[in-house]
């Protein structure tokens, strides 16, 4: 397992993925997790825009104070990765690093419109596959990554003690 500060392998990222696997993903979950990242952002101060879509909507947004009409704007290119590939953007970028070249110069897709980098995850739903995603933009794109991580974790973690 990785420490936070230390780049995970693309084999980690993957078994993050098969981890985070939700039973159902409602609108009132979408509001819960959504809640759950911004007590976070805001107890670490972190100047972030978060953002959960689901399906083509919007079930929720925050931008939180030192954030930027630009987070927005990352928030959707990430966005746009997990939902044409149906991996975590920084999965997507990690695999092509791996391979020894970037997404921009192997994706052939527009570096305005996708952006493999981190902090968009899929919402996968167990028999259903990936219906939405969650993303947070504004820290570099490791902690972004990670601070999704961390509020999936403990997200599904308290709705399997429940």
């Amino acid at each position: 397992m990785t420490t936070p500060d230390a780049t995970p392998t693309v084999e980690e990222l993957e078994a993050q993925e098969r981890r985070l696997v939700f039973e159902h993903f409602t609108h009132d979950d979408a509001w819960a997790l959504g809640s759950l990242l911004v007590a976070t952002a805001r107890e670490r101060r972190a100047p972030v825009a978060i953002d959960i879509h689901r399906a083509g909507q919007q079930l929720f947004h925050a931008a939180l104070p030192g954030s930027a009409p630009d987070n927005d704007a990352w928030i959707a290119r990430k966005r746009r990765v997990v939902e044409r590939y149906g991996s975590a953007s920084y999965l997507v970028g990690a695999r092509h690093r791996a391979k020894g070249t970037t997404f921009e110069a192997s994706s052939r897709l527009d570096p305005d419109t996708y952006a493999a980098h981190g902090g968009s995850f899929p919402i996968t739903v167990r028999g259903a596959g990936v219906i939405g995603a969650v993303t947070v933009s504004g820290l570099p794109q490791l902690e972004d990554h990670n601070m999704v991580v961390e509020a999936l974790d403990r997200f599904l973690t308290d709705a399997q003690a429940t």
